[in-house]
């Protein structure tokens, strides 16, 4: 894939670049708002992994605003300091096709780059998640199972996103305080146990079938199949 990475950071930009090609795919960085947009509009690429705060610019967005305006439909990932659920929401109402908060392990990174790649293609459904009858639109934020809506706070819908977005593969520990709690140690407390434990409250009461399971010292696989795992209750 051709990848654009607009990111002012110089460290940051060179370590999302060297990833994205020892993954295989080619990465050509700019670090401000004036070459980001002479880029972004007059280029092609495949995806573009895009900073909101950047030097000549208010607010990276207007890039992918003036590039959905012009019709592109490349797909954007922002990655930013901007964590609040506020300014996630923000990102993905102004076009960005998906969010990640900093810091983060270049391998959710590109993972989001590929899942984004996967649903660009033709018939694909870029703005939603699914896992058997349970649904997450990435725009609204809106989480329905059935033609039931489920109500979840920010944590909680972070958690099922990336448990949605690994589905059948196994989530460790690790893992999750990486990517959802932004920690890169493990504070020896059951605050995941705990999260989950809510999680499938609202996701698994009352239905049928199990999506969320742990895999006892292992960690936890979302999926509706024989081989999901062993549930925790």
């Amino acid at each position: 894939m051709r990848c654009l990475v607009i990111e002012d950071e110089i460290d940051t930009s060179n370590y999302i670049c060297k990833g994205l090609r020892d993954a295989g795919h080619s990465a050509s960085a700019c670090a401000s708002g004036a070459e980001a947009k002479a880029l972004a509009l007059g280029s092609e690429w495949d995806i573009v992994i895009l900073d909101r705060m950047l030097p000549g610019v208010r607010d990276g967005l207007s890039i992918v605003e003036q590039m959905r305006a012009q019709g592109k439909t490349t797909p954007v990932i922002v990655v930013s300091a901007l964590n609040s659920i506020e300014a996630r929401v923000g990102g993905l109402r102004g076009g960005a096709d998906d969010y990640l908060s900093k810091p983060f392990a270049f391998s959710e990174l590109l993972a989001r780059v590929e899942a984004l790649q996967r649903r660009s293609a033709p018939g694909a459904d870029s703005a939603q998640l699914q896992v058997a009858d349970l649904k997450l639109d990435l725009r609204t934020l809106r989480v329905t199972r059935g033609n039931k809506v489920i109500a979840l706070q920010p944590r909680e819908y972070r958690l099922l996103e990336y448990l949605m977005r690994n589905v059948g593969q196994v989530v460790t520990r690790t893992m999750l305080l990486e990517s959802v709690w932004d920690y890169h140690f493990d504070p020896q407390t059951n605050v995941i146990d705990v999260q989950i434990s809510r999680l499938r409250a609202k996701v698994d009461k009352d239905f049928p079938v199990m999506l969320i399971h742990t895999l006892r010292g292992v960690g936890y696989r979302m999926g509706d199949g024989p081989d999901a795992g062993s549930p925790l209750e």
